[in-house]
This record gives structure tokens, C-alpha cells and sequence, in this order.
């Protein structure tokens, strides 16, 4: 699958979406969790703060976050992936009912202007077609003085250890598991997804290029992932 696909990176999260979470597990060892939580430490979401997740998936992130700010109102999760969202609803209507999943596109969410105190986005900007209209959109939809925090693989240009690390664990750890699955092809786009994929001083470029007043980003899990945080 070639990467900025809209469509068929849809129709991929819809096929593993069932598996999506247990995988995320295993292969991070349980540590996506924890870089979630520091995601949010770092960000601090407020009670009665209007949040956004885009590319919200299955609404783990969504759902930490309710837990964060111990209320579920004024959270709200945005994906294409219609059977993703599905999970997301189940998964939160017991203790987190007050979360609005809304099955529609990141780079285009048709809210109004300055709609958001906060914008959370874990593992999502890679997968749109554009990093750049991303970006544009969150700054677009966030509040001024608003704050956002983007989660994702980091990656890397030219030779370096970590680089080449990388590439083993993707090639040799996390699709053969895929695979045995029958989600071997599905987590190959992993790597095909990075090659394009903004650096992190490149990611700081386009966030103050789209408007953002400030942009830093924090590298975590000895390198390998990345912390874009802004304030619009």
C-alpha cells in the first residue's frame, strides 16, 4: 500500500482495528501506554478544557484522556475509520459515555475556527496524506493560546544506529508477528509510512509555517519516538 492513500489507509485501520490494541501491546511492550501518559503530564488538559483527538482509532488516547481530566465531557474523538470508531463507542459508553465520536477526516473536520483549549494526535499525522495540512488543520481548529501534542514514530534521515535499529524491529519483530495474525501486510505499511515522514526539526518547520506560535519537539523510548508539542 503506497503511503497518503486516504482511502486505503482507511480500509487498513478498519481491518485491523480488532487486533489494533492487543498488537500495540505486544509490540511496544506495554509502553505506549506510558508515552501516552507522559503525552498528557506534558500537556496537563484541565477539567471543563474542550479536547480534541484526531485520528482517535479504537479511543485509547480518548479514553486516557477522560481519565486524566476525570470527566468525559467536552472530549471529542475524529477518524475515517468507521469500524475503528465502532470499538472507540463500545469500549466507552460504560464510563466515558460523554465522548462524541465522529467518523470523518482529520484534514478536513468542518468544525468552526478556534473550537479547542487542547488537540491530541498519537500515531496519526504519518498516516495522513499531508503532515503539512495536518498540521494547518489542528492550528486552525485550536483556540489561540491553545496547546497540542503529537505522538508518533520518529524518523530518521541518513545512517544512524537508532535508524537501523529501527528497521530491524519493524522488519523482524513486528511483521512476522503481524503475520502471524494474517496482518503481516498491514503492519509492512509501518516502514513504507516513515520513509516520507517529516523529521522532527522538519516537523517544527511546517507547525510554524502553519501558524503555531511555538513548536518543540521531545524524543522518548531511547530515540525512537517523537513529541511534537505546540501552542497556537
Amino acid at each position: 500500500m503506497k503511503p497518503g492513500n486516504t482511502r486505503a489507509v482507511e480500509e487498513m485501520f478498519n481491518s485491523i482495528s480488532s487486533k489494533y490494541d492487543f498488537l500495540n501491546d505486544i509490540f511496544s511492550f506495554g509502553l505506549h501506554r506510558l508515552w501516552k501518559r507522559k503525552l498528557l503530564n506534558t500537556l496537563n488538559p484541565i477539567f471543563g478544557e474542550k479536547w480534541i483527538d484526531l485520528c482517535c482509532g479504537t479511543g485509547d488516547m480518548s479514553i486516557l484522556l477522560a481519565r486524566y481530566m476525570k470527566s468525559s465531557e467536552n472530549i471529542t474523538g475524529i477518524d475515517s475509520a468507521s469500524q475503528a470508531l465502532s470499538i472507540a463507542r463500545e469500549r466507552s459508553k460504560e464510563n466515558y459515555s460523554s465522548i462524541e465520536w465522529i467518523n470523518g477526516d482529520a484534514l478536513k473536520t468542518n468544525f468552526p475556527f478556534h473550537q479547542f483549549d487542547g488537540l491530541l494526535m498519537a500515531y496519526g499525522l504519518r498516516n495522513l496524506s499531508s503532515s503539512e495540512a495536518g498540521l494547518k488543520e489542528a492550528f486552525r481548529i485550536l483556540k489561540p493560546g491553545g496547546r497540542a501534542g503529537i505522538l508518533d514514530f520518529r524518523s530518521f534521515q541518513g545512517f544512524s544506529i537508532q535508524g537501523v535499529f529501527q528497521k530491524i524491529y519493524l522488519s523482524l519483530y513486528v511483521v512476522p508477528i503481524a503475520s502471524a495474525f494474517g496482518l503481516g501486510k498491514e503492519y509492512s505499511y509501518i516502514k513504507k509510512s516513515l520513509v516520507n515522514f517529516p523529521s522532527g526539526p522538519e516537523q517544527i518547520d511546517l507547525a510554524l509555517s502553519s501558524g503555531f506560535r511555538k513548536a518543540e519537539y521531545k524524543t522518548l523510548a531511547m530515540g525512537q519516538m517523537g513529541i511534537l508539542l505546540l501552542t497556537s
